[in-house]
């Protein structure tokens, strides 16, 4: 139950590893979906996660076919460049799957047209291509935590109060 960030070939250990920092603070598991473009020891990987590795639950897959054929029924939201309905859009249940495609080549078609009604994007001005994959992952993990009321982070007592509220 909960946020899942999955990850579709991803190829550049960096990102990965600031999406795994990500996933780490608000509670989310980290799928990623062979074949990677960089080994899971790789050095810039282990360092753009700081030391938020122990807080991860992180699931490796085969393949796309095999992530898909495992959760083929699940809550799954494709991003895409391509998609008409924005993230902001959608209401996401007690359950999401975000998924995200390779930084090369985004989410193959074949996949997208699959699922029509789950794909989704964020939006973005008129010439530019696309936002950086490990900023696209926290703009969408973030709006399920909202919508959700940060509940994750409420029931890991780890939700701190802003210091600007109004005390009575």
């Amino acid at each position: 139950m909960g946020l899942h960030i999955v990850l579709f070939e991803p190829e550049i250990p960096q990102n990965t590893g600031n999406i795994a920092r990500t996933c780490a603070a608000i509670g989310a598991t980290l799928h990623l979906v062979h074949p990677l473009g960089f080994t899971i020891t790789d050095r810039k990987l282990k360092r753009a996660g700081l030391d938020y590795w122990h807080l991860l639950d992180i699931h490796h897959h085969d393949s796309v076919e095999d992530f898909l054929s495992l959760y083929k029924d699940g809550p799954l939201w494709f991003y895409t460049t391509k998609a008409t309905h924005t993230y902001a859009d959608v209401t996401y249940g007690e359950d999401a799957y975000l998924v995200f495609g390779k930084e090369s080549a985004g989410i193959d078609e074949s996949i997208l047209v699959r699922y029509p009604d789950r794909c989704i994007r964020i939006p973005m001005r008129e010439g530019a291509r696309s936002l950086n994959l490990s900023n696209s992952v926290a703009i969408g993990a973030y709006e399920v935590a909202r919508q959700q009321e940060f509940a994750a982070l409420k029931r890991a007592g780890n939700l701190h109060h802003l210091a600007w509220e109004k005390s009575v």
